[in-house]
């Protein structure tokens, strides 16, 4: 190998593939001249993220992009699902509305930072987004300091393409835009995890028993936020054993006081609050959530569909992560980072979930993207630094090669986000624009909507709506409650919908509007609910008599002769 390159040029690689591209965590000090390069060049990879992490912030507004590789159910409901709370109580003076989809009183976080937000914007969908994409800017914050803490000594980029292979994914691009569950999930968890770092750091004194604390108030956040954060307890629990020196002792001593103020926190909650109150709605969110049905039959094609649908998180990105994953496990060994292996565990958490709940919905792989990303650069870059007391040729073999895997994953990724950036649509915003000028055209009507995308729309136009599938009520008793004046459905009205409508209203069908691009889902139809239409009581024919039969008056036989 050494014999293919004069040393001259071998050296004139190595350093210029040192310096440019993906220097070594070494511990030898760098020069003056090499180590302002290294500034450089992190500042300006971090600019560059900086730049792709703006362009989230435009067209808030926007349609979630049609025609994308995501057909996610989410984009039509969720982002009024789980903010229905906070939308309710600006709009009604009251988050909740008895027999209708709740999901607050189990999942209250999210809806009180929209509650916070909204206070000093008014409801809109564009103060709901902007709220996200900021949670996902300190992702990316919480990430460089995460991955700096376990890589980084100076003139390391791992943390710097970390950020920027992050800030360029069109997956977290159009997922971190929308007013959903799962970013906020993710920020708890990545601080989480740097508290725990925080650990591990020698002689900090107070300091250490105030992260003890915030990492128990940030376990109960994450579960508020969603209950499927107790899949990413294992790898919390990794992290932590690791930070205390693998000594049990140690680990107790710190594990048990966060874990008690987690539990007391949780346990207040649900005793306070949700057992007196909301007992029913928050079983109910569990209820419409239930197991859906793998089996010792389905367990290997759910498995594989599980792990196929992870090319969602990048054509390139995924093939590629795995392979640098496995590369990494095979050559490091017992060298592999402890945040690598608590990332691996983060992972397979949350795959081990979504084979279990086998509703491969896109957004969910939200929540395995991030630490992916992360993963694929700690071993990229720990697999390089291994490389180090190798010939100058290999190492320069080795740097280039990992050079060309990040552009080969970055370039891609950025040219799809600048494409949706370029060219925004607004289908669903139009639509629920007409929605509302329809229903305010009909002052006499009442504007309650019965819409599945109707907290959506509530979100969008302000008008108030209750949801035609979930709900502790039986649709048909929802409806004869709260009276709506409105029916808007996407393409047709679903027969269990028209059986709960009709005895109370005739559908009067008024506009239809074209939105998004989902064929079961592109066609918002919009419905007055009228007073039933009183149909008239058929009235009897009188059968006309046969001619022989008829007689005049006078003429009937009399009975004795009808006897004879």
């Amino acid at each position: 190998m050494a014999g293919c390159l004069d040393e001259s040029t071998c050296n004139k690689l190595d350093s210029l593939s040192r310096h440019c591209f993906l220097p070594l965590t070494e511990s030898i000090p760098i020069p003056s001249s090499p180590r302002t390069i290294s500034k450089a060049i992190n500042a300006l990879l971090l600019l560059c993220a900086g730049i792709f992490f703006a362009l989230h912030a435009v067209h808030l507004t926007a349609d979630f992009p049609n025609h994308s590789p995501w057909m996610d159910w989410a984009k039509y409901t969720d982002e009024g699902w789980y903010g229905d709370a906070a939308i309710r109580h600006y709009q009604r003076g009251s988050w909740y509305v008895a027999g209708d989809f709740n999901p607050a009183a189990a999942l209250p976080v999210w809806p009180v930072l929209e509650l916070l937000v909204f206070r000093f914007t008014g409801v809109s969908l564009s103060a709901a987004r902007g709220l996200t994409v900021g949670i996902f800017g300190l992702i990316l914050l919480t990430s460089y300091f995460l991955v700096r803490r376990w890589q980084g000594v100076s003139g390391s980029y791992a943390p710097a393409i970390a950020v920027l292979l992050l800030a360029v994914s069109p997956f977290c691009y159009v997922f971190t835009r929308m007013a959903i569950l799962e970013p906020l999930l993710i920020l708890f968890m990545l601080l989480t995890l740097l508290a725990i770092s925080g650990l591990a750091q020698p002689r900090i004194g107070l300091r250490r028993y105030l992260l003890v604390v915030a990492i128990g108030i940030l376990l109960p956040l994450m579960i508020l936020t969603k209950t499927t954060a107790v899949f990413l307890f294992p790898a919390i629990a990794w992290l932590l054993w690791v930070s205390l020196d693998c000594q049990w002792h140690r680990f107790l001593r710190f594990a048990i006081p966060a874990l008690a103020i987690a539990g007391g926190l949780w346990l207040s909650y649900f005793a306070l609050f949700v057992r007196p109150h909301f007992l029913e709605d928050y079983r109910y969110l569990f209820s419409a959530n239930a197991y859906t049905g793998i089996t010792v039959a389905t367990f290997w094609s759910v498995l594989s569909d599980t792990i196929r649908d992870g090319r969602w998180m990048g054509n390139v990105l995924y093939p590629a992560g795995l392979a640098i994953i496995l590369i990494g496990i095979v050559r490091l060994r017992r060298r592999i980072s402890p945040l690598a292996v608590s990332l691996l565990l983060w992972a397979a958490g949350y795959t081990s979930f979504l084979a279990y709940h086998n509703n491969l919905q896109p957004r969910y792989y939200l929540v395995l993207a991030i630490p992916l990303t992360l993963l694929v650069t700690i071993l990229l870059n720990d697999v390089v630094h291994s490389f180090r007391h190798s010939s100058v040729s290999l190492r320069t073999i080795v740097r280039t090669a990992a050079v060309v895997a990040l552009i080969a994953i970055a370039l891609p990724d950025a040219l799809q986000t600048l494409q949706y950036v370029r060219k925004p649509e607004y289908t669903f915003r139009q639509a629920a624009e007409k929605v509302r000028q329809v229903i305010a055209s009909t002052p006499s009507q009442s504007p309650l909507m019965l819409s599945i995308s109707g907290s959506d729309l509530s979100l969008m136009t302000g008008l108030p709506s209750i949801c035609d599938d979930f709900g502790t009520m039986e649709l048909a008793q929802r409806v004869a409650t709260y009276r709506p004046g409105w029916y808007v459905a996407w393409n047709q009205v679903d027969d269990d919908k028209m059986d709960a409508l009709t005895p109370l209203f005739h559908l009067q069908r008024v506009a239809a509007f074209p939105a998004m691009d989902d064929p079961e889902r592109n066609l918002l139809i919009v419905y007055r609910l009228d007073p039933p239409v009183p149909t008239p009581e058929p009235q009897r024919k009188r059968k006309p008599v046969p001619r022989l039969l008829r007689t005049k008056m006078g003429q009937q036989p009399s009975v004795i002769q009808l006897e004879h």
